[in-house]
């Protein structure tokens, strides 16, 4: 099996504000495997690397910077197959982000472990996400 890393363009809109973060930190921000998809944990960076203050919108824009992998990839949210979310507080924090996930979420379901955790890369980042997605047969 051969392995090939998603390289998105350093001006991409979503991307560009942190883009040097890829190299700096030493990960790729997807990589290819056989017929599926491994997507690093996506943070909720606004495009101008800033960072919202609630966990609804964090969540929004880690989803929407999967989505948009994604899409890079020719794939959709339907093709998540497995979702990891940390999520700081979770005990206080679950219900903002339930119908956030709910609006990116369809049947069938991806597989979803919901974890809490201590703290994440910065201080003020509530939630990461990181995703699997299968490659339809043939593609």
């Amino acid at each position: 099996m051969t392995k090939k890393v998603l390289e998105i363009p350093p001006d991409h809109p979503m991307f560009a504000a942190h883009h040097s973060g890829y190299e700096r930190y030493g990960y790729s921000p997807a990589v290819r495997a056989g017929d599926f998809l491994f997507i690093a944990g996506e943070i909720g960076f606004r495009p101008d690397g800033s960072v919202p203050d609630s966990v609804a919108e964090q969540t929004a824009v880690a989803l929407e910077r999967t989505k948009e992998i994604l899409r890079l990839q020719g794939l959709t949210m339907a093709d998540l197959v497995e979702v990891v979310s940390y999520h700081v507080n979770l005990k206080e924090t679950i219900d903002e982000f339930l119908p956030v996930k709910a609006q990116y979420t369809e049947r069938p379901f991806p597989a979803w472990s919901i974890i809490g955790v201590e703290a994440l890369a910065r201080p003020e980042l509530k939630i990461e996400i990181r995703s699997i997605a299968v490659f339809p047969t043939g593609k």
